[in-house]
């Protein structure tokens, strides 16, 4: 069984500062791109994203 954690990742939507929770297993920024990927389109930029335990 796969442990995961609940994470807040804060990231740029073109240009825009969003937050998104995800359950994720580690709080990788890789791990956390391919979240963001699945709930939005690929034309969409996504910068400065960072990763924290959410609280």
């Amino acid at each position: 069984m796969i442990t995961t954690t609940k994470y807040v990742i804060k990231y740029k939507l073109n240009g825009e500062r969003r937050f998104e929770f995800a359950q994720l297993e580690s709080n990788s920024i890789e791990e956390a791109r391919q979240a963001l990927a699945k709930i939005h389109d690929s034309s969409d930029e996504i910068s400065d994203i960072s990763v924290s335990k959410a609280l």
